[in-house]
């Protein structure tokens, strides 16, 4: 082994920046190519990336390969408030905040039968933002949860048909939420912000099985991961007398709260119509009832009345939903390659459980992409349009509105890979 090379592709994969996501907690954009493919890419040739897609399959990397990845999101969406009596109150725009989804890989073939793989890239993230003088800002007017997940993974090829993969999970998430607090018969109006970070460990397994040299396929399990996350609180108030946080008084304390990620499955089909043209099936099934609440608890009043401002529950309930993918490549020549993909994802946010957090409901994305690579470099690019359905949702009890209406809401997508063989 090439100890320098070695040592690039950990820092690579460790150092890898954090990210913000776009229009949902869960990430799938790992690669341009699986970007292009809908991330229906389980079962891709010599790509360092089956690191995150499927770790079983780093037993198709020859040699030692490092790939870094960048994926940018760009939200975009309409909303609609209303009063107890159904009577529309506000209408508005989502604040175009990009994210980033940045996911760096290493794989080095051990020998004929053993594989290890380490990769850092983000399974959950998103980043929202309102204007900060609509109503919708009682609810929240930014949102940020920043995240990677570090995955080490050994990989064992047992013959022609069978391989499989281990792997542990170290998963950061850094949360800043930011809403505006109005409580006009306690005469309170101001800002809150909590912003904290956590790193809790999960794990990962996977396996292929290949029927003959056409059909392929696969599962992946990845597990549920508990952050148990310690936070800053800052309560800022207005100044004025008439609508004080705590007697005018700016508030600086602590926020406590307990968040955990769902477990989920991939179950994928590979077939190869000849040398050149091949079809990915996937199938994602996320286990998001673990996400019941958001619920933080503060170790300082903000307005001094007990029971009101002590923490800030939120019920999410969310339901376990299923995403499909289906990709296809198609090989022009040794060099030259394209993509095309679309995936489906079902919404599994609950009326009483949406927010401005999260305005996502059902989404359709369409994409396409491109690839060159030669004996020891490949570049790909991707582009594609995510149709984020609408989503009704209850205003919360602080919540300047008593229902909401987001729409029209769609994400564009670019992403760009580049990988290296050494």
């Amino acid at each position: 082994m090439n100890k320098n090379f070695l040592a690039l592709g950990l820092a690579a994969a460790l150092l890898a920046p954090q990210v913000a996501g776009a229009e949902g907690f869960a990430i799938n954009e790992w690669s341009a190519e699986g970007v292009a493919m809908g991330g229906a890419r389980m079962f891709a040739e010599d790509d360092a990336a089956n690191v995150a897609y499927n770790p079983a399959s780093i037993t198709k990397v020859k040699g030692e390969v490092m790939k870094s990845s960048s994926t940018y999101l760009s939200p975009h969406g309409s909303y609609k408030l209303y009063d107890a009596a159904g009577k529309e109150i506000e209408d508005g725009k989502n604040v175009v905040h990009a994210g980033w989804a940045v996911g760096s890989y290493y794989v080095r073939q051990i020998n004929d039968k053993e594989w290890f793989g380490i990769g850092a890239f983000p399974r959950f993230a998103m980043v929202s933002e309102f204007e900060r003088a609509s109503k919708a800002s009682t609810n929240a007017f930014f949102s940020k949860l920043n995240g990677v997940s570090v995955t080490p993974t050994y990989a064992h090829k047992f013959d022609k048909k069978w391989s499989a993969a281990v792997g542990a999970e170290i998963n950061y998430v850094g949360l800043e939420l930011q809403k505006n607090l109005v409580i006009p018969t306690a005469g309170v109006n101001g800002t809150t912000q909590i912003e904290g970070e956590s790193y809790a460990l999960g794990w990962n397994a996977a396996a292929n099985y290949a029927f003959d040299d056409k059909n392929e396929i696969g599962v992946v399990y990845r597990s549920r991961i508990k952050h148990s996350l310690e936070a800053d609180l800052k309560g800022y108030g207005t100044k004025s007398p008439a609508s004080p946080l705590v007697g005018s008084n700016d508030v600086f304390g602590n926020a406590y709260g307990v968040v955990t990620l769902p477990d989920s499955w991939d179950i994928g089909y590979n077939h190869k119509f000849d040398k050149k043209t091949r079809l990915e099936l996937k199938a994602t099934r996320t286990n998001w009832s673990t996400y019941d609440a958001l619920n933080v608890y503060f170790d300082k009043s903000l307005i001094g009345i007990p029971g009101i401002a002590e923490s800030s529950p939120s019920a999410k309930n969310w339901s376990n939903g299923w995403r499909y993918a289906i990709g296809l490549e198609h090989n022009f020549s040794d060099k030259y390659a394209a993509m095309a993909g679309f995936a489906f994802d079902e919404a599994s946010i609950p009326y009483d459980g949406g927010d401005f957090m999260v305005p996502t409901g059902l989404r359709r994305t369409y994409s396409i992409g491109a690839r060159y690579n030669d004996k020891k470099q490949t570049v790909a690019v991707a582009l594609g349009w995510m149709d984020v359905g609408s989503l009704d949702f209850a205003g919360h009890a602080t919540d300047a509105y008593k229902s909401a209406h987001a729409y029209d809401s769609f994400t564009k997508i670019a992403s760009i890979s580049y990988q290296r063989k050494f």
